[in-house]
C-alpha cells in the first residue's frame, strides 16, 4: 500500500526581494529546500506551516497568499510515499532572529539533525539551487515571468 505525504512550504521574501532557502542534513543526506515540512495528523495547512516556522526559525508567520500545489507525481526521497507539497508566500510577523549563512550546508554544530539558513537574491535563484523536484518546479515558478494569454483567451 501506498502513502500519500502531504508537505507544506513558505515562501519568505524579504525587501531586498530575497528568498529564504534551507541547508538541512538529516537521515545521512544533505538537502536544500523552502523552509516548512509535514503536516501532521489533524492539523489544516496554514496551520501546519505556522507550526514548522516556530519550530524550524523561531518566527511568527501571516500566511499572504496560496502559491503553488503539486500537479506532477514525486514520490518522496525517503520512504515509499508520494509526496504532495503546498506552497504560501509568507511575511514574519517580527524580524527574524536567526544567524544567517552565505555558504550552503555552515552548519554551527555537529549532531543528527542539522540545519542553516541562508538569503538568495530571486534573480540569482535557480533550480540548482534547490534539491528536490517540487522545490525546483517552485523556483522555475518563481523566476520565469507569466506569459501573456494568446488573444481571445482569458477574462
Amino acid at each position: 500500500m501506498y502513502n500519500f505525504n502531504v508537505r507544506v512550504y513558505g515562501l519568505l521574501i524579504n525587501d531586498n526581494n530575497e528568498i529564504l532557502l534551507s541547508d538541512e542534513q538529516e537521515y545521512g543526506y544533505q538537502f536544500i529546500k523552502f523552509p516548512g515540512g509535514g503536516v501532521e495528523y489533524g492539523e489544516g495547512l496554514t496551520d501546519a506551516l505556522k507550526r514548522e516556522f516556530m519550530e524550524e526559525c523561531f518566527a511568527e508567520i501571516a500566511i499572504e497568499r496560496h502559491f503553488y500545489t503539486t500537479d506532477f507525481f514525486v514520490k518522496s526521497a525517503f520512504n515509499d510515499s508520494q509526496i504532495i507539497s503546498v506552497y504560501y508566500l509568507v511575511k514574519n510577523i517580527a524580524p527574524l532572529d536567526l544567524s544567517f549563512k552565505i555558504i550552503p550546508y555552515d552548519f554551527d554544530e555537529l549532531s543528527d539533525v542539522m540545519q542553516s539558513f541562508r538569503w538568495v537574491k530571486i534573480s540569482n535563484l535557480t533550480e540548482d539551487d534547490v534539491t528536490f523536484p517540487t522545490d525546483k518546479h517552485v523556483v522555475k515558478l518563481l523566476t520565469t515571468p507569466p506569459q501573456p494569454l494568446p488573444e481571445g483567451e482569458g477574462l
